[in-house]
C-alpha cells in the first residue's frame, strides 16, 4: 500500500474546469462579499437626507458593520478548522445575504445598524474561509495566482454595487440595492453540491473515500479505486490555534500581518464608505461621486491581475510594499489635483494598492501558516485587520462634521498605506511555512544525491 500526501495530488493538478468551476463559484461569494460592503458606503447621502442623520451618526453605523465582521472572522475562523471550512461557507453566506436583506426594509437607523452588524458576522467570516480553500486546493506553481484572481471577485462586485447605485438609486431609491444581496441564498443548493469540502478536515474525519473522490476531481490522473493510504497533516497539538500562530518564530511576523491588514481595511473601508462624499465635498456630484468609486474598484481588479502572477515570480515582499507605498503617494496628491482625468488615474492607482493589497495579503496569509491552523491564521489576521475597518468609517465621518480642507482627510488616509508597507518589509518570510517545505524538499533531494 501506497503512503501519498495529498498537496502532492494537488501540486501535480492540471488547471482543468475542476479548477475553474471552483474559482468561478469562490469567485461568486467573495462578489457578493465586495458588494456588500461597498453598498452602504454608496447609499450614505441617501440615507443621511432620509433620516436626517448626522455624519457622524452615518460613520457609526459603518462602523457597527465593521465590529461585526471583526467578532465573525475570528469566531469563524477558527471554528472552520474544527467543522470544516466549505460548512462555515454557507453559513456565513446565509447570514450576510439574509441580513443584508432586511437591512432594505429598515424605515430607521437602529433596525438598519442591527441587520447590519448581524450582516458583518458573515461577511467576516466567509472572506478567511475561502481564502483558506483556494489555498489549499490551488497547485503550488500558481497558487498566489489563483487566490489573487478569485478576489477579483472582490473588487468586481464592489464595482457592481457602484454602478447599480447610480443606477437605481435615482428612480427606485435605496432598499433594492440591499435586496439584490439576497440572490446568494439562492445559489447555496448549488454550493452544497459544487463546493469541496477541506481535505486536510476530512484527513483528521478519516474521510479516505471522500478524499480520494475530490482528489481524482482535481487531478484526473490520480486512481481513486488504487489501494492508497493518506499521510496526515501534522497531528493536531493541544491549546488554542491562536497561540499557535506565535509558536515557531512566527510572533513577530503574525504581529506584523496585523498591522498591515489593519492598514489596509481603514484604507478599504474609509474610501468604500466616504469616498463618494469626499468627492462630493471637493466639488462633484453624486453621479460622478459613484463613478470615480467604480473607477477604485476597477484600478483593484487589474492591480490583483497584474500583481498576482508578479508575486509567484518575486515574492510578496518585492510587490506589495512598493504597492502600498504608490497607494500613499496617490492619496496624498489626489486632494491637490485640480483636473479630472488626473484624479482618475490617481484612483485608479489608490484603487490597485489598497484592495490590490488586501488581496495579496490575503494570500501572502494562508501561505505563511501551516495547513492545520490556516483558517486561524487568515481569519485572525482580518479579524484584527477589521478593527481598522470599525475605526475608519467614524473617524473619517468626525472629520468631515469639522469641515477641514478635503486635502487633509485625504492625506490621513495616506499615512495607513505608509504605515502598510513597513509592517510588510518588516515581515520575516524565513519562518514561513513555504520555506520550511522547500528546505524539506531541499533536503530529500540532497539525501538522493548522496545515495546515488
Amino acid at each position: 500500500m501506497n503512503i501519498i500526501k495529498p498537496m502532492d495530488i494537488i501540486d501535480k493538478s492540471p488547471i482543468n474546469s475542476a479548477y475553474l468551476l471552483l474559482i468561478a463559484w469562490l469567485s461568486i461569494i467573495i462578489g457578493f462579499d465586495g458588494y456588500d460592503i461597498v453598498i452602504y458606503g454608496a447609499t450614505v447621502p441617501a440615507l443621511i437626507e432620509e433620516w436626517g442623520i448626522s455624519g457622524v451618526t452615518a460613520g457609526a453605523i459603518g462602523s457597527y458593520t465593521a465590529m461585526g465582521t471583526v467578532i465573525g472572522a475570528f469566531i469563524f475562523g477558527i471554528l472552520a478548522d474544527k467543522i470544516g471550512r466549505k460548512k462555515v461557507i454557507l453559513i456565513t453566506i446565509s447570514m450576510f445575504s439574509g441580513f443584508t436583506v432586511l437591512s432594505g426594509f429598515a424605515t430607521g437607523p437602529v433596525f438598519f445598524g442591527i441587520t447590519r452588524i448581524l450582516a458583518g458576522l458573515g461577511l467576516g467570516g466567509v472572506m478567511p474561509n475561502v481564502i483558506a480553500l483556494s489555498t489549499e486546493f490551488s497547485p503550488k506553481r500558481v497558487r498566489s495566482t489563483i487566490v489573487s484572481v478569485i478576489f477579483c471577485g472582490y473588487s468586481l462586485g464592489a464595482l457592481g454595487a457602484a454602478l447599480i447605485s447610480r443606477s437605481i438609486l435615482p428612480t427606485a431609491g435605496w432598499e433594492p440595492i440591499y435586496w439584490i444581496a439576497g440572490i446568494p441564498l439562492l445559489l447555496i443548493p448549488i454550493l452544497i453540491k459544487e463546493l469541496p469540502e477541506s481535505i486536510n478536515y476530512l484527513l483528521n474525519k478519516g474521510e479516505n473515500e471522500k478524499i480520494k473522490e475530490i482528489l481524482a476531481k482535481f487531478n484526473p490522473e490520480f486512481d481513486k479505486t488504487a489501494n492508497v493510504k493518506f499521510e496526515k497533516a501534522v497531528a493536531k497539538q493541544p491549546g488554542s490555534p491562536v497561540t499557535k500562530l506565535f509558536e515557531h518564530k512566527r510572533a513577530f511576523s503574525t504581529i506584523m500581518f496585523w498591522i498591515s491588514c489593519f492598514s489596509a481595511f481603514v484604507l478599504i473601508y474609509a474610501l468604500n464608505t466616504w469616498l463618494p462624499s469626499l468627492m462630493m465635498q471637493v466639488g462633484y456630484d453624486l453621479s460622478s461621486s459613484l463613478v470615480f468609486t467604480a473607477v477604485l474598484q476597477l484600478g483593484a481588479i487589474v492591480g490583483t491581475i497584474v500583481f498576482g502572477p508578479l508575486v509567484d515570480k518575486l515574492g510578496f515582499k518585492k510587490v506589495l510594499v512598493p504597492l502600498y507605498i504608490a497607494g500613499a503617494l496617490g492619496l496624498v496628491y489626489i486632494g491637490f489635483s485640480k483636473v479630472e482625468a488626473i484624479v482618475y488615474v490617481l484612483i485608479f492607482i489608490i484603487g490597485a494598492a489598497s484592495f490590490g493589497s488586501q488581496n495579496l495579503i490575503n494570500a501572502f496569509v494562508s501561505q505563511y501558516y501551516p495547513n492545520e491552523i490556516r483558517s486561524t491564521g487568515v481569519g485572525t489576521t482580518m479579524g484584527f485587520g477589521r478593527i481598522g475597518g470599525i475605526a475608519a468609517p467614524a473617524i473619517i465621518g468626525f472629520v468631515l462634521s469639522m469641515n477641514l480642507m478635503p486635502q487633509y482627510n485625504f492625506v490621513g488616509i495616506g499615512i495607513a498605506a505608509a504605515i502598510g508597507a513597513i509592517a510588510v518589509l518588516f515581515i520575516q518570510e524565513k519562518y514561513a511555512d513555504y520555506n520550511k517545505i522547500a528546505d524539506k524538499q531541499a533536503s530529500r533531494e540532497e539525501v538522493r544525491n548522496i545515495a546515488e
